[in-house]
């Protein structure tokens, strides 16, 4: 197992486990207008994972997953709409994102080559980085999502 893949796998596995169980209104649910609520948070982590796999590998990403790629930043780091409704965004959905994200990147942090950490390609938020820039990224960004959801299953009003 690679650092980036060990990394990556823990900080994962704690935000899964924050969001496991939850149902659709938990997911649904928003602290405040404008802030992502968790499902939204959740296809924002496999948007990012499927957006830096496509720029790492040159992968060539299904319909669904170009989609959900677009939640790396629309409604979260500019001002286009989150590219799914809350209709959509079931807690089973949010599970089936997850697992194709997860397909599509983990492949590349288990076999961090020289010609992946080499890799040009632009951020979430807007910078071109290596493919080691993005390795390195994704082993906290699920992480920084986790400390979120814990809060927001904290926050007062949320759905029992």
């Amino acid at each position: 197992m690679t650092d980036f893949h060990a990394a990556w796998t823990l900080s994962r596995g704690r935000f899964l486990a924050e969001i496991e169980g939850l149902s659709h209104a938990q997911l649904a649910w928003r602290l405040y207008p404008g802030m992502l609520t968790l499902a939204e948070g959740a296809v924002h982590v496999a948007g990012v994972e499927a957006k830096f796999a496509a720029g790492v590998d040159g992968l060539e990403l299904d319909p669904l997953l170009q989609r959900v790629a677009s939640a790396a930043t629309d409604g979260v780091v500019n001002d286009k709409p989150f590219p799914f409704s809350e209709a959509e965004m079931t807690p089973e959905f949010v599970a089936e994102i997850l697992e194709a994200s997860r397909a599509v990147w983990e492949p590349i942090v288990q076999d961090p080559t020289p010609a992946r950490r080499e890799a040009s390609l632009v951020s979430a938020l807007g910078p071109v980085i290596a493919g080691e820039g993005a390795m390195a990224r994704l082993t906290f960004h699920a992480g920084y999502h986790q400390g979120q959801a814990y809060l927001i299953k904290n926050a007062p009003g949320f759905p029992a």
